[in-house]
């Protein structure tokens, strides 16, 4: 979380040494811009403060913001970070520009591998150093919440299939953040809810029938049959495939910014269990 205070003092050090104490900074650590220099006048007369402008972003961040500027760098992407304050003291930093798609990876695993590196960078502690811990969520050209978008229907669809079937539905492994969007997902669904099976990096979710019968399975005033023929109409046919076509803003020629990626549900189907449970 940046911080920054206007402070005005005898003299721009002692202006700088009242920053530091206000930012709770080391001083050597503080950075600032004068934008006063400090006038002694004549016999009092026209005598003025120095004013300077002081900022100071915690030795985590900055590391965290460090790391992912090097890794653009080092791979010559013409792409721009930019930071924000998320919940609980959370860092939030966007990555965005031409080529920048390339750090996402197969349904992420690039960008995943990448935040858990900037939170090591960020939560790397010289000894005796007392810190908090800092969380450091990294996003590139939005796509997260793209990527939850397509979650979020995936879940509904396969709630669909199973509520039609009477199965249960098990679902490819997911990381913990993915899975988090479905169990969230199927919540509002009633007659399905969910569980995760597996460990490590094989932990799966199955969406499985409960014991209510369900009425409706969305806001929109369908049957359960209907919705569930139209939704895993897709699924169901030859190609097995239900897509979702991702994409990042268009470009003024025409052409898109940085990145086109298409999810299939069918990716992250395993089967269907024989059994209701």
């Amino acid at each position: 979380m940046k911080k920054e205070v206007t402070v005005k003092a005898k003299s721009v050090e002692e202006a700088l040494t009242l920053a530091a104490e206000q930012l709770g900074a080391p001083e050597a650590e503080v950075k600032y811009t004068v934008i006063a220099e400090a006038k002694r006048g004549f016999l009092g007369l026209g005598s003025a403060d120095a004013e300077i402008s002081a900022y100071y972003i915690p030795r985590g961040e900055q590391a965290a913001i460090d790391f992912i500027n090097t890794v653009i760098a080092d791979m010559q992407l013409e792409a721009q970070v930019e930071t924000r304050d998320g919940k609980d003291g959370e860092l939030l930093i966007e990555v965005s520009g031409e080529g920048s798609g390339i750090l996402i990876g197969h349904h992420g695993d690039t960008l995943d591998a990448l935040q858990y590196l900037l939170n090591l960078a960020a939560n790397r502690r010289e000894e005796g150093e007392k810190r908090d811990y800092l969380k450091v969520t990294l996003d590139i050209e939005g796509y997260r919440a793209k990527r939850e978008a397509t979650l979020r229907a995936l879940a509904r669809r396969m709630a669909a299939k199973a509520l039609r079937n009477r199965r249960s539905v098990m679902l490819e492994p997911m990381s913990a953040y993915e899975r988090r969007i479905i169990h969230s997902e199927i919540q509002g669904i009633e007659g399905v809810s969910t569980n995760s099976i597996g460990s490590d990096n094989n932990r799966k979710i199955v969406i499985f029938l409960t014991d209510k019968k369900p009425k409706e399975l969305f806001e929109e005033k369908e049957s359960v049959s209907a919705l569930a023929d139209e939704m895993i109409a897709d699924v169901d046919d030859n190609s097995g495939a239900v897509d979702a076509v991702v994409t990042s803003d268009i470009a003024e020629d025409g052409e898109t910014s940085a990145f086109e990626q298409t999810y299939s549900a069918e990716d992250y189907v395993v089967s269907d269990e024989n059994s209701d449970n």
